[in-house]
């Protein structure tokens, strides 16, 4: 089976727009999909300008196939209203690989695309190149993260709390010891700033500071919601 017919679907907005967003992933009966919880980094401004109009955030992740993926992505851009500040964003990421169960229960759920096709003239947003930086830093650091990253043209980030699983034995080998505890902090970003976003994190908040931090970058195959 293809593993690049299937999607991972982002969903970046307030609770209370993800609350209406699980109604609808309910009603289209998306066979896989959570809900996280986190708080975003930016100041006012900066929230009006990513579309998240509050510091609380809710997260959806859902797995579909490409052309479920975009047309739901197109449907959220309508229903939630992407194009008023304070609303929220939405972006899609290759899936590389997953457990061949998974894979099919996405290959039989239902077609999108066949009842939300993308209008024209919103076609132009499959051009817009972004990536999604992750950081991975100890508590608390993550403002020192957004500090960095915003220096060299970060917007804002999500903050999302979560424990390391890790193999310690093996960390000790290159000299690295990770907390249990982390945050990730999630920011989209455009291809041209990645480097720079990617190399202000890792001098000041790197595997051998305090921040013990991580950062890596995946590709975003289709974004709405965010503003320019």
């Amino acid at each position: 089976m293809d593993n690049h017919g299937f999607r991972l679907l982002v969903l970046i907005t307030s609770p209370k727009l993800a609350d209406k967003a699980s109604k609808l992933y309910s009603e289209l009966s998306i066979p896989v999909h959570y809900r996280l919880g986190g708080r975003g980094t930016a100041t006012s401004e900066m929230l009006d300008i990513l579309g998240i109009g509050s510091s609380q955030t809710s997260l959806l992740l859902s797995f579909l196939p490409t052309d479920s993926a975009e047309a739901l992505l197109y449907r959220l851009n309508t229903e939630l209203r992407f194009r008023i500040p304070g609303n929220g964003l939405a972006f899609i990421l290759p899936i590389s690989g997953a457990n061949n169960i998974i894979l099919k229960l996405l290959e039989e759920s239902t077609s999108l695309a066949l009842d939300t096709p993308p209008r024209k003239e919103e076609s132009s947003m499959s051009e817009l190149k972004h990536v999604l930086i992750i950081a991975i830093a100890a508590p608390g650091y993550s403002e020192d993260v957004m500090t960095a990253a915003k220096a060299v043209g970060a917007r804002g980030g999500t903050i999302l709390h979560s424990r390391c699983i890790s193999d310690e034995q093996k960390l000790s080998l290159w000299g690295l010891t990770l907390q249990e505890e982390k945050e990730l902090i999630l920011i989209v970003a455009n291809t041209e700033t990645k480097l720079p976003i990617m190399q202000a994190i890792s001098e000041r908040c790197g595997i051998h500071s305090e921040a013990r931090g991580l950062v890596l970058s995946l590709p975003i195959d289709t974004v709405v919601g965010l503003s320019e």
